[in-house]
């Protein structure tokens, strides 16, 4: 939980420090699928988050999130964390992810989610996204992947 909280305080202080450009709010919805060594599941969810421009090719976000794995014994597995990343072109942005996930069982553990993906304009309003995440659990629990596709509106 310390690497998230790091990760994201240094996003947060690098964003504060940052004159604004085209800053964005985000709101998305997500699917995918979760998988470890031996099981796998489908995921559905959303986020929510904020995007600040460095300047013209770079960018940093905050982000939240609420997923929920597709079966029984689960629950809704809540997150917080940040991104950033290079504007490829106008329309296109690659990033490097990292958050902390609370518990997606009762029994299990929350987990650091490091990752990436890439976002690709949809429209002026809308993005498409594909995203991976590796989940590092702890505890002798099983890490994690996890692969989400999303749709989203910017404002």
């Amino acid at each position: 939980m310390r690497i998230a909280l790091v990760s994201l305080a240094a996003v947060a202080a690098v964003a504060a420090a940052s004159p604004a450009f085209a800053n964005e709010t985000r709101v998305e919805a997500r699917t995918g699928v979760i998988w470890d060594g031996s099981d796998s599941d489908a995921v559905a969810g959303g986020a929510i988050g904020y995007d600040y421009d460095l300047n013209d090719k770079f960018f940093v976000g905050v982000e939240g999130s609420a997923d929920k794995v597709l079966a029984s014994n689960t629950r809704v597995s809540w997150g917080v964390g940040g991104r950033a990343g290079v504007k490829l072109t106008p329309a296109t942005k690659l990033y490097a992810a990292s958050t902390w996930q609370s518990k997606f069982t009762k029994y299990g553990n929350s987990a650091v989610g490091v990752g990436g993906g890439i976002q690709q304009d949809l429209g002026n309003k809308f993005y498409g996204k594909v995203e991976y995440k590796h989940l590092i659990v702890g505890d002798n629990t099983p890490d994690a992947d996890l692969g989400l596709v999303g749709l989203g509106m910017k404002f």
